[in-house]
């Protein structure tokens, strides 16, 4: 059905939003007659899920974890290094927790992992109740490489040989990085085995939390030179 005049990128694009969206052969037909792959470019995922995990898991992790994700309750102000980005997030674990969405239990920071007389170090470890799987998450203050792809993948063999119950799913990756190109996340993540995302982090505080702060700010100066403004 997919070979009616359609070239390999048309052919790769429907093949994934079948993937990605479910879509059965009535909503392929469809899109295939308003010739969506003119209309709406296939663009590179951040993640290789569809490829590493079955179907219904596939289309929930796609759900359940994002693209970006805002640090602005880290309160940073100016450039720091990747242990104290980790310490604070540890610190806040709450606030993170709350960013992150509903399910995830944190498991601790600096995961020691040992095998074959060596030790590796995962930065965040979560538990994800309805995903049923582990999942490792790995700090970095600057762009993403392509490196960052296999370091976690060895992260996740480690896991799933050493820590994943008999009743889990495969553990889950995910690298946390200022910034992203996806294209290149495409590329390194292609032939990738593991389940690994790529997601960026902005540091900018909300709006609306920005004026509360500010609020706040304001009524504690006022509070504290109530005598001197009188």
């Amino acid at each position: 059905m997919l070979s009616k005049d359609l070239d390999d990128n048309a052919t790769q694009y429907y093949a994934q939003e079948c993937v990605t969206k479910g879509w059965n052969r009535d909503l392929l037909l469809n899109a295939i007659k308003l010739k969506m792959h003119d209309t709406h470019p296939l663009v590179p995922l951040d993640n290789n899920f569809s490829t590493a995990l079955p179907a219904e898991q596939a289309k929930y992790a796609n759900e359940v974890f994002r693209s970006t994700y805002n640090l602005g309750f880290l309160g940073v102000t100016e450039p720091i290094l990747e242990a104290e980005l980790e310490a604070r997030l540890v610190e806040k674990i709450k606030l993170f927790l709350l960013e992150l969405g509903e399910g995830f239990t944190f498991i601790g920071n600096q995961h020691t992992l040992v095998y074959n007389g060596k030790e590796s170090r995962v930065d965040l470890l979560f538990f994800h109740r309805k995903l049923r799987c582990l999942v490792a998450i790995d700090l970095k203050i600057g762009e993403f490489l392509p490196e960052y792809a296999g370091k976690m993948n060895m992260y996740l063999s480690l896991l799933d040989r050493l820590e994943k119950g008999e009743d889990e799913n495969r553990s889950i990756g995910i690298i946390l990085c200022a910034q992203k190109d996806n294209l290149e996340v495409a590329l390194a993540l292609e032939d990738m085995g593991k389940p690994i995302g790529v997601s960026d982090y902005q540091l900018i505080i909300p709006k609306k939390e920005l004026q509360k702060a500010l609020e706040a700010e304001i009524l504690t100066f006022k509070e504290k030179h109530k005598s001197e403004i009188e």
